[in-house]
Formats: structure tokens, sequence, C-alpha cells
């Protein structure tokens, strides 16, 4: 079981302050966690293949194309009182 002086140093370093209940509580958390981590150690993967994903996926790629279409912002540079190359042009405001 994790040490009662462990798990302020642990508040300590995430800055909070932990009335005696809650140390209690988060000693008995925090040891639950460890002793978690400890079974989970204790699992023979040795002959398990690494993946990323539980499930078979597959990338499908496709070839990129070039569409042409005038962009909304063409339209709306159009309506704009004051344009320079291609941008809205607006007073300078400090």
């Amino acid at each position: 079981m994790i040490k009662k002086e462990q798990v302020k140093h642990i508040a300590k370093l995430a800055r909070l302050q932990l009335s005696e209940r809650e140390l209690q509580k988060y000693q008995k958390e925090l040891s639950k966690i460890l002793d978690y981590i400890q079974k989970l150690k204790e699992v023979k993967v040795t002959e398990v293949e690494p993946m990323t994903h539980p499930f078979l996926q597959k990338n499908v790629w496709r070839e990129d194309e070039m569409i042409r279409v005038q962009p909304i912002n063409l339209k709306l540079l159009e309506l704009a009182p004051e344009t320079k190359d291609r941008y809205f042009k607006v007073k300078k405001i400090i």
C-alpha cells in the first residue's frame, strides 16, 4: 500500500490541498491503481502482435484531383469596397 507521505508529496506536486479524509481516500485509490499495474506486468504478451487498433482497418487512398471552381471568397472580394492582391483592404487599427 502507498504511504500517506507519498500521497502528500503527490498532492504537493499537483498543487492540491487535501483534507485528512481525502488523503485516506487517495491513498486507497492510488494503491489500487498500482496493484492493477502490477497485475498487468504479470501478463505474458511476448507472442501478441502489436496493433494500433483492435479492428482490422485499411486506408483507402484516392488520387488527388484539382477541381476548378470559383471560391466564394473571390465572389466576396468583388463586393468589397477596397481590395489588394486578392485580400480585403482595411484601415490600420492600433
